[in-house]
């Protein structure tokens, strides 16, 4: 995670937090994306104070969500977000010209092949070169979600209901998204950058304001003694995760600083150490790196929570 003392600061991104990036020793693409996450945790704080569905309409609850994830990831990836931009508009003709039976294989089609097409040239053209900021993350939870409601799509519109499962038929979409709702579901700040990735029909609860009722339903709060539906808070979900988060960081920098994943190319290593404890080594040092996936995914999903309280 660390970079050499005056490496130079590579990334495609804001250069802004380059001063705290020398300062920590900490990649600037890196300090982006962490200082995005948080600023999505707090924003989603203020949307669910100040944008509730009894504060805003649907169409300004999607817009703000829409425009905050555009900017979150043209300040973390630069012009390399338009990526992004390209395979979300792509998939969204596909969505409104392909008849219903292959929607759904188009959709996956077309999201797949721009993924791998992405991977192969960062690998293979560009042998990480110029590509020094990932923007495969975003693209992949991006690639989930238009696969996930192209096959949702197919099922509310192109199946009978008596074909689907009982799952099926609660997730199914009867009607094609509206361009505004479309982006929205792909691109909200909440899960832009490291997900999670929702289903279309819940996200669209929640803009509505549909979700809590909906969930409170399923537990039936009326046997529980309830006389009115409780306002559930999200405080000590968003802590717990909050509390994983930072042991995931500590155990990643830790691990990370005592077996370097460097080291595995070094030329010492490669000649001199027996095969055994090279492939031990090996895998040392891809478990020191889980941790830092933990802290992404659980960071996103601290901020989804605080807005889409399950």
């Amino acid at each position: 995670m660390a970079e050499p003392p005056g490496a130079p600061h590579r990334t495609t991104g804001s250069t802004l937090l380059h001063p705290l990036s020398g300062l920590l020793g900490i990649p600037l693409d890196q300090i982006n994306f962490v200082a995005c996450q948080l600023f999505a945790l707090l924003a989603a704080f203020w949307f669910r104070i100040y944008l509730s569905p009894s504060h805003a309409s649907s169409a300004v609850r999607h817009a703000f969500a829409t425009l905050f994830g555009i900017y979150f990831a043209v300040f973390c990836f630069g012009w390399y977000s338009i990526h992004l931009f390209v395979l979300v508009m792509m998939n969204y003709g596909i969505m409104n010209m392909a008849s219903i039976p292959n929607i759904h294989r188009y959709s996956f089609v077309v999201a797949m092949g721009y993924l791998t097409l992405c991977h192969i040239s960062r690998i293979y053209i560009f042998h990480y070169g110029i590509l020094t900021t990932d923007f495969s993350g975003p693209l992949m939870i991006i690639t989930q979600k238009i696969t996930t409601l192209a096959c949702q799509l197919h099922d509310g519109i192109g199946r009978q209901a008596e074909e689907l499962t009982a799952e099926q038929n609660r997730l199914a979409v009867k009607t094609r998204p509206s361009l505004l709702e479309y982006l929205s579901y792909l691109l909200n700040f909440m899960s832009i950058i490291a997900g999670p990735c929702s289903n279309y029909k819940d996200y669209i609860a929640f803009i509505e304001g549909r979700h809590v009722h909906m969930k409170l339903l399923e537990v039936n709060w009326k046997q529980k003694g309830y006389d009115r539906l409780p306002d559930p808070s999200p405080t000590g979900a968003v802590m717990y995760k909050l509390c994983i988060t930072l042991v995931s960081l500590i155990l990643f920098l830790t691990l990370t600083k005592n077996f370097p994943m460097a080291y595995i190319i070094d030329n010492e290593f490669l000649d001199k150490t027996p095969f055994l404890s090279r492939l031990g080594y090996l895998y040392v040092v891809t478990q020191a790196a889980k941790p830092k996936y933990y802290f992404a995914w659980t960071l996103g999903k601290s901020g989804y929570i605080t807005y889409f309280y399950e």
